[in-house]
Parts: structure tokens; C-alpha cells; sequence
């Protein structure tokens, strides 16, 4: 096997080559163009008629008790624990504030469930603050939110209008002509039809589809688009965001939302209070009730004990013992002296003084005489010093002595008597003290516990009282749980559909389908396409590839100037590298052959021996594909040739070879008539003997077989051959066969094998005019000025 220079080798390496990947979706342009066009027109469509949606943001302040909210009602009952649990929190007010019962409040009290539609000659619009007429239901039934009703209202004229019912098929029942401000009787409800004060200016003449949606759609509905969240984990201001198609009626949901949010909260609150004020008034009449008892008993208990404080009085009953007792002992002191004084005065003298100042205060009269005693007998015996006892003052102060001895005797009886009278009652009064004491502790006991009672059902009393007032207060000055911050707000700008999002998309699409569709197309396609499919695949080398002819029956001839021509003649100055190690003078032998029928062996086997031709070597062109020979459809041939030789004894083959016409070297020996028995034909050795024969008469033989891959002819001759051109054709030839053709060239089946890559697409490349499959460039600096003529790209692309 001879080893000639490959064309592909520098390319084995490396098979990612970015320019040639970029030239294969460049080489698309005008698709690409058309696509980004034909996306755009169709974004700015899609904007024209699609309906804008709005975002509309409302913030709020939620008090929150961990992030300094204020307490609430339950707050008056902190001090006792009761409900301490409960708190505010914005995570838990978030999912109050979603709630569809707070959503279906703000959906009735903004009567949301009816709507007002305006059809257009491609869009139907819904209509608000510019609606020409409003609908107001009045004794609603309890099933009048759960089915969805339609009605079409027609004008009539400026006072009257026709109202129409439509069903599930959309079919209109007039249901009749009625005034404005009519009360309509409706199955489940009573329907009152008013203009629009705001829309008197306009004209009266409309037509407007009126639908009066189930209240649990519309809540599910806004409830899907309503988004709550905090600013920020630390702090307790929420943003309410609604998207809708219109801005007035997301700011006055998000509006009334926060409303409806606050009194529902506020009607919690005052629910709580109202409670909590009953329940207190309950209590206080019970309690009243339980503390008058009480102090009945306790007056009860006083009166049959006849005490009013009986710790007072167990006081005073002490001090009155006490104050007994030391009674008592002065009482016994006084008569221990009287009786003392009563011996002396049996055993004094008869003119001796008597002791003063040592009875008891009591005892004054005693205490009289006796100072009127000692007086008299301390005058007498100062007397009888300087007188004697016959003086008649001495007598009469004798007598008189005499007296106050015998008066104050008298007293001292008197007083003792008195002294025993007045220390028996003291006795007696000292133990009357003893049992009102020895009582007290019973007393007590008792009386605590109905003190203790009455504490109780007064203090609760009193609490209850002070609960009432607090509850009061706060029943009339209850705040809102929530601050507005900011109002609802919404831009001009539609957050949908975005311009310059859906251009981007556009132009992405435009961009994105041509290319995915050329890159499927791509995957998707088993075809060989040029000898870059090849490169890296197949060992065997390349000698070129012809670009697809205009006349893909042309004969080339020295005037030929075509692409096709050019590329042929390169191929042939190729193919002198591949027979270089023939002898100079000996003949040069060429099979051409393909793996399947039409991939064009026969156009570049008559093609080549004409450029051959041209030079000036003799050239005979020998038709092998004897079961289904093509050569006569490029030139004239007689029906008998190399079959009728090979099927027949003693003829020449001189006989059957043919001169074209216009060339001086140019000879053919067709196929002849198409055999029964190819086979049989090939493997006779006059094949051998007469090629042989042919050699010393011809310069260059070329000779058309048959496809590989379909029959064994090729093969059965294959050692007459000094190279083997394989013919692929491109966008034809399966990739598949790939494998076949890589097995020929190395088991050496084929001698000295060769790929030509026929048929392949002429492409424009930049910086180099024309070119047609890899590297061979005419058209602005080559021959052939019809090839390289511009036309515009629509003309081309309405051509193809």
C-alpha cells in the first residue's frame, strides 16, 4: 500500500475548530434576520394586545408587643395571669391580613364580585371608576355568592335601558326595557340599575357585558396575587402588593383591605371588652349580694356578743383587770393600815400623838381628826407645862381631845368597813374581767372568719369595680392594631407585560429558533456534508471535493470555466500525487467507484478523463458498471461494447473502443449490453488479459465500476487498478458507510484508495469571496463571472 500525503492530517488533532462552527450558523444570516424580525413584530403584537398589569404596594405598621407594640385589653388582667400567653406578632397578623374571611369582607365591601366588560375588535377590557352604569343587589339569598351569573345591558335612550340574561352557551334572554333606578325582581336577589354620575357627560349609547362572578372565585383570585411580607426580620412594617390590569381598583383593594383588617381587629377587641364588661357585671351582682351577707352576719355576731372590736375590748378588758387588781392590793394595803391605826388607838397612851399622812386618800375624815387631835394634845402639853390641870383651857382642850380620840376611833370603824365593802366589789368586778377574757379567743376566732370573708368579697368587689372602669376605657378608646405608613400606590408603568423583557425575549427567540432549529437539523441529519464530516474519521486520504454543478450532466471541455470544472482540475493535479510512484511512460490505471448508486462516479469519471484529455495524454474511459452503466448520458456511444467483448471469442477490442468528438485524445469503450451473469464476465481472466492489452496502448485508463456496496464486481477487479478514486457525494451518503469505506482502505481492498466529496454546497465565506466545500475559492477573483453575479437575498431565498 502506498503511503501519499493527506490533506487532513493537521486537522486529526483537533476536531473543534471555532471559526468553522461560527461559519456554519453564520452562513444562515438571512434566517436569523428573519426570525428576530418576524419575533419582534410579533412582541410588538403581543404588547399592543395584551392587557397591562399594575402592582400596587401599601405599607403598614403592625404592632407587635416584642417589637413595642401596645397591650391590649387582656392587659388589665396581667397582674392575675389570665390570658399572659396571648401577643401580638407579625407573623401571625400576616396570615390574619391573608385570610379569606378579612379578603371576603374587603371583596363584598367593595362589591368586587361584579365586574364590567367593554369588548373590543380584539380585546375586551373591564371597566372601574369609568363604568357607565353600576349594579347594586339588594335582599340577597343565602346562594346568591355561589353561582356566577351574566347579563348584557344595551342602552336604550338617556333614561332607559334593556337588560339581557346570558347562559352557560352564551345565549342572550332578554329579560326586558327598564328605567334607570328601577327595582329589578331577581330569583335570589333585587337588582337596582343607576348611571354612572361621573360618565353624565359621555354619550349615552353604550353596550356593556356585566358578570357577577362566585364570591369564592374572586376571593381565591385576589388572595393568589395578594402578597404580605415584612420589610425586614427586624422590623414590624408589612407591604401589602397586589397585581391587576387596573391601578384604582388594586389601590382601593389594598385600601379597604387595611380597613377592613383594622375593624375586624377593632371588633375582636370590643368583642373581648363587651365580654369581659358582662361578665364583670354578672360578678358584681353576685359578689354584691355574697358581701351584704357577709356583714350581716358580722352585725349579728357583734350584737349577740355585744362587742363592736373585739380587740379593743379584750384590751380594755385586760386594763380593767389589771386596774382590779391593783385595786384589790391598795384595798388590802388601806385596811392592813386601818387595823393597824385601830390597835394603836386601844394601846396608845392617853395623851400621845397618832400617826399621820398613812391612810389612803379615801380616809380624809380620819385623816381630819387626827391632825385636829395631834394639834389639840401638842397644845395641851405645851400648856400643862406652864399651867396646871384644873385650867379650864386645858380642861376644854382635854375634852376635846377626848372627842377627836373617840371620833376618830368611830372612823377608823367606818373606814375599815368601808375599805372591806369596796374591796369585796372589786373582787367580784376583777372576775367578771377574767370571763370576758377568757371568752375573747373564742370570739376572735369566730369573728376572723367572717372578717376574713368580708375582706374577701369586698376586696374582689372592689377589684371588680376598678376592672369595670378599665374595661369601660378601654371599650371606648380602642386603637386600631395597624398604622398606615403609606397608602396604597401605584406606578404608571405596568410590571406586565415589560417592553423591554418581552424585546429582549424576542430578539433572544428570534435568534435562539433559527439556531436551534439549524443545530436539530444538524443532529437530526446522518448525511456526509463536506469532507469536514471526513477529516478525523477516515485515514484514507482526501483529494478534494467538486461543488454542485449547474448541468450535473456537463462535459468538461477546454472552455469550461465553471465551479465544478475548476475543482475537477485540481482533483486531477491531486491525483498525480497519488500515482507518483508510477514509472514515468507506464500506464496510469484509475477505478472510480462509490459505496451506492448516484453519488456521481460516473460524472467524475468521464469528467476527469476529459480534463485529462485536455493536457494531451491519450485517456480511454472504460464503462465497468456493466449493471447499470450511466457513460451515454454524457456522450454518444454505440450499444455493444466491453461486455460483448468479454461474452465473445476472437473479436478486438479495438472493435468496441470509441473516439469522441472534439477531443484528440479522448477514446471510450462503453459497457455495452447489461449481462445476465456479471459476476461471471468479471471473474474471467480475459478481464486481466485485457487490461493488459489496454495499458500499452493508452496513457491513462479510467475506468466507471460499480457501486461497492451493492455487488462484488469492483472487487473481483480490483487488482487492475494502480489507485481507486471513492466517490462520496454529499448531503446523500450516510454517515454510516463510513465505517464500510475506513475498512476498505485498510485491508487494501481497494489499491492506493482515495475520497472525492462530490456534490457539495457552494457557500459564501467572509474575507474571501465564494467558496465551495474547503479552501478552493473563485467567483470575485476567478473565472466565471455568471457564478459570481450578487443578487439580492430575497430573490435567492424566493428562488429556493
Amino acid at each position: 500500500m502506498q503511503e501519499q500525503p493527506s490533506f487532513n492530517d493537521e486537522r486529526q488533532a483537533d476536531n473543534f475548530d471555532i471559526r468553522e462552527l461560527t461559519e456554519k450558523y453564520v452562513i444562515h444570516w438571512k434566517w436569523f434576520v428573519m426570525g428576530v424580525i418576524a419575533c419582534l413584530l410579533f412582541a410588538v403584537l403581543y404588547i399592543r394586545y395584551q392587557i397591562p398589569v399594575y402592582s400596587a404596594t401599601a405599607t403598614i405598621l403592625v404592632k407587635d408587643d416584642k417589637k413595642g407594640g401596645l397591650q391590649s385589653e387582656l392587659a388589665a388582667f396581667s397582674d392575675l395571669g389570665v390570658m399572659s400567653g396571648v401577643k401580638s406578632n407579625v407573623d401571625n397578623e400576616i396570615e390574619v391580613i391573608k385570610s379569606r374571611n378579612i379578603i371576603r369582607k374587603t371583596i363584598k365591601k367593595l362589591g368586587f364580585t361584579v365586574t364590567y366588560i367593554t369588548e373590543g375588535r380584539v380585546k375586551t377590557l373591564e371597566e372601574y371608576k369609568d363604568k357607565p352604569i353600576e349594579f347594586s343587589f339588594y335582599n340577597l339569598s343565602d346562594s346568591f355568592y355561589e353561582h356566577q351569573k351574566s347579563f348584557a345591558v344595551n342602552s336604550v335612550d338617556a333614561k332607559k335601558f334593556e337588560l339581557f340574561s346570558i347562559d352557560r352557551e352564551q345565549n342572550q334572554k332578554s329579560i326586558g326595557v327598564f328605567s334607570y333606578g328601577a327595582i329589578l325582581n331577581l330569583d335570589d336577589s333585587k337588582l337596582v340599575v343607576t348611571k354612572n354620575p361621573g360618565m353624565a357627560s359621555k354619550p349615552h349609547k353604550f353596550a356593556i357585558l356585566v358578570n357577577v362572578n362566585r364570591l369564592e372565585n374572586v376571593v381565591d383570585s385576589y388572595r393568589g396575587r395578594l402578597t404580605v411580607a415584612p420589610l425586614s426580620k427586624n422590623s414590624s412594617v408589612v407591604a401589602l402588593t397586589i397585581n391587576d390590569p387596573i391601578r384604582e381598583k388594586a389601590e382601593d383593594f389594598l385600601n379597604t383591605l387595611i380597613e377592613t383588617y383594622n375593624e375586624d381587629a377593632i371588633a375582636d377587641k370590643k368583642f373581648i371588652s363587651e365580654n369581659t364588661l358582662t361578665f364583670i357585671q354578672d360578678r358584681l351582682k353576685i359578689i354584691t349580694g355574697e358581701l351584704g351577707d357577709v356583714e350581716k352576719n358580722a352585725e349579728e355576731f357583734k350584737k349577740a356578743n355585744k362587742v363592736t372590736d373585739i380587740q379593743s375590748q379584750g384590751e380594755l378588758y385586760l386594763r380593767n383587770s389589771v386596774e382590779a387588781d391593783r385595786q384589790i392590793i391598795e384595798s388590802e394595803t388601806q385596811l392592813s393600815v386601818v387595823a393597824s391605826m385601830i390597835d394603836f388607838m386601844r394601846t396608845k397612851g392617853k395623851w400621845d400623838l397618832i400617826p399621820s399622812n398613812i391612810l389612803a386618800i379615801d380616809a380624809e375624815e380620819v385623816s381630819s381628826y387626827i391632825l385636829q387631835y395631834n394639834e389639840s394634845v401638842l397644845q395641851r402639853n405645851k400648856l400643862i407645862k406652864d399651867g396646871t390641870p384644873k385650867n379650864l383651857v386645858i380642861q376644854n382642850l382635854e375634852r376635846r381631845i377626848e372627842e377627836l380620840n373617840a371620833n376618830i376611833a368611830s372612823s377608823l370603824q367606818r373606814t375599815q368597813v368601808s375599805l372591806k365593802i369596796r374591796r369585796s366589789e372589786l373582787e367580784k368586778q376583777s372576775g367578771r374581767m377574767t370571763g370576758k377574757i377568757s371568752q375573747i379567743p373564742s370570739q376572735e376566732r369566730e369573728f376572723r372568719i367572717i372578717d376574713r370573708q368580708q375582706k374577701i368579697k369586698e376586696t374582689l368587689y372592689l377589684y371588680l369595680l376598678q376592672k369595670r372602669e378599665e374595661t369601660a376605657i378601654s371599650l371606648a378608646v380602642t386603637s386600631p392594631i395597624s398604622k398606615i405608613v403609606d397608602a396604597a400606590f401605584s406606578s404608571g408603568s405596568p410590571v406586565s407585560p415589560k417592553r423591554n423583557i418581552i424585546y429582549l425575549i424576542a430578539i433572544a427567540l428570534g435568534l435562539f429558533i433559527p439556531l436551534g432549529v439549524i443545530f436539530i437539523l444538524d443532529v437530526l441529519d446522518n448525511k456526509i456534508k463536506s469532507r469536514h464530516d471526513l477529516e478525523g474519521k477516515l485515514t484514507a486520504p482526501i483529494l478534494g471535493d467538486i461543488p454542485k454543478s449547474t448541468s450535473p450532466e456537463e462535459l468538461i471541455d477546454a472552455k469550461s470555466r465553471s465551479a465544478s470544472a475548476e475543482a475537477v482540475r485540481i482533483v486531477r493535479t491531486n491525483l498525480e500525487f497519488m500515482l507518483a510512484k508510477i514509472p514515468e511512460g507506464q500506464c496510469k490505471t484509475i477505478f472510480i467507484t462509490s459505496s451506492v448508486p448516484k453519488e456521481g462516479k460516473t460524472f467524475v469519471s468521464v469528467n476527469l478523463a476529459s480534463t485529462i484529455a485536455l493536457s494531451g495524454k491519450k485517456v480511454l474511459l472504460v464503462g465497468l458498471d456493466i449493471r447499470n452503466p450511466k457513460i451515454d448520458k454524457y456522450v454518444k456511444l454505440p450499444s455493444k461494447g466491453i461486455t460483448n467483448y468479454l461474452s465473445k471469442s476472437n473479436v478486438d477490442i479495438k472493435d468496441y473502443i470509441v473516439k469522441l468528438d472534439n477531443f484528440d485524445q479522448f477514446y471510450v469503450l462503453p459497457s455495452g449490453i447489461i449481462p445476465p451473469n456479471p459476476v461471471d464476465l468479471l471473474m474471467n481472466n480475459k478481464v486481466n488479459t485485457l487490461f493488459e492489452e489496454l495499458k500499452k496502448e493508452y496513457e491513462y485508463i479510467i475506468v466507471d465500476t460499480a457501486p461497492v456496496s451493492i455487488v462484488t464486481d469492483t472487487l473481483l477487479i480490483a487488482k487492475n487498478a494502480d489507485a481507486f478514486i471513492y466517490v462520496i457525494r454529499a448531503n446523500y451518503l450516510d454517515k454510516r458507510f463510513m465505517k464500510l469505506i475506513e475498512m476498505f482502505y485498510k485491508e487494501n481492498k481497494l489499491p492506493n484508495m482515495s475520497i472525492l466529496v462530490n456534490d457539495t454546497v457552494v457557500r459564501k465565506t467572509y474575507g474571501y469571496g465564494y467558496t465551495y466545500g474547503y479552501g478552493y475559492g473563485y467567483g470575485y477573483y476567478g473565472y466565471g463571472a455568471e457564478e459570481t453575479e450578487k443578487q439580492p437575498w430575497y430573490k435567492t431565498f424566493f428562488k429556493k
